[in-house]
């Protein structure tokens, strides 16, 4: 099958004459003419190799390399910027903005090949380097997130885990993401959380699977957990992307499933890995103003390529109060189905906290483990239609 590439640029002429040069090499050639229309084919047609105009009257280059890079779809896919600029500032700002290449106005059919070519040769074995990365994980993998603090991510995440892993007699992880902002240690009565804080400060390529393996804290339940310090000053480790990614990879090496507490917002490192979720829960409260900021963060979570088939929506109504909203004012007010509803239980999660253990073991035939059960019944389904996809 031949190569598709996508040029975008608003110089109809030289949509046919690239075009045409390339077709002559065997490749099928898509067209856009504006950078609006280039983002849409680009989603659409799935290109491999996107050849794109500096100068546009609607948005400019840079502004759709943007865009590209920041959908998991074409985060990858290699652009090549085709322009009449040729100032060394130019080429910086789109090297910057996520350029793979850059060639300048005109140019000769042999030349242009021979820069389509080697982008597609790097990407061929970028994209067979991330297959093989891929065939290394094993869990599912699952992100617990919140527009902000205080709506019960952690425990959310906790018992989730400890049904799944109950339930099914899988083995399961959970991982608080934020250090500094560490609270299910102390809950747990584990001391002294500073093992996931240490693998954050190593070196990216000196973490390895042991390492991650004698990280963990195993609950007397069974339940496994990688734990966030409590330390405030400990917050900047949150920027340590690349040592994060050689977590994550050897995390998801070990369990069924691996729940990731992303917490609240959206910090860099969340939008890096929450497309790497296959499942993410989304936690909210019925109370207006959290369901309106909540919307903005589904929005957000789109933006970044996250795939709306993969959320499930949570409301977690922690307390009794009578400015909760009904279940069908928020879903109107979000916009989006409510998954699973949660009822205030904060003396069974006070009780969990007092005694060190977990909210579901320790009433059997409660509520609030239907709720779970349910939670947990929808992240199943979810896996079995990944597996089956």
């Amino acid at each position: 099958m031949a190569e598709k590439i996508l040029i975008v640029d608003d110089d109809l002429d030289t949509l046919r004459l690239v075009g045409l040069m390339l077709q002559k090499q065997g490749y099928e050639i898509v067209a856009a003419n504006n950078g609006v229309q280039g983002l849409q084919k680009a989603a659409e047609e799935k290109p491999a190799l996107i050849l794109l105009d500096v100068m546009m009257p609607d948005m400019d280059g840079y502004e759709v390399t943007r865009r590209l890079r920041q959908s998991a779809a074409t985060a990858h896919t290699p652009i090549l910027m085709f322009t009449a600029k040729s100032q060394l500032d130019d080429k910086v700002t789109g090297f910057e903005a996520g350029v793979d290449d850059y060639l300048t106005k005109p140019t000769h059919p042999a030349e242009l090949h021979a820069h389509v070519k080697a982008l597609l040769a790097r990407s061929s074995v970028t994209t067979q380097e991330a297959a093989e990365e891929s065939a290394d994980k094993k869990a599912y993998i699952v992100g617990v997130i919140s527009v902000h603090g205080g709506l019960g991510v952690s425990t959310i995440s906790m018992n989730l885990g400890s049904f799944l892993q109950k339930g099914l007699d899988a083995e399961v992880i959970v991982a608080e993401m934020q250090p500094g902002f560490g609270t299910l240690g102390r809950d747990l009565g584990f001391e002294e959380c500073d093992e996931f804080s240490t693998l954050l400060k190593s070196a990216p390529d000196a973490i390895n699977a042991e390492d991650v393996k004698n990280a963990l804290n195993q609950h007397k339940t069974g339940l496994k957990f990688l734990l966030a310090s409590e330390q405030p000053n400990e917050l900047p480790l949150m920027e340590s992307l690349p040592q994060y990614d050689a977590i994550v990879k050897q995390l998801a090496a070990i369990p069924r499933f691996l729940i990731l507490d992303f917490g609240a917002g959206l910090p860099r490192m969340t939008q890096k890995l929450i497309r790497q979720c296959d499942h993410v829960i989304v936690v909210t409260e019925g109370i207006k103003n959290t369901i309106a900021h909540t919307k903005i963060l589904l929005q957000n979570l789109l933006e970044l390529g996250v795939d709306e088939d993969k959320f499930t929506m949570v409301l977690n109504n922690r307390v009794r109060t009578d400015r909760l909203l009904s279940l069908s004012e928020v879903e109107k007010t979000l916009g989006a189905h409510i998954g699973v509803t949660f009822t205030p239980a904060p003396e069974l999660h006070a009780q969990a906290s007092h005694l060190k253990s977990i909210g579901i073991i320790l009433q059997s035939e409660s509520i609030t483990k239907q709720q779970f059960k349910k939670l947990a019944e929808i992240v199943v389904k979810h896996e079995k239609e990944q597996a089956e996809a």
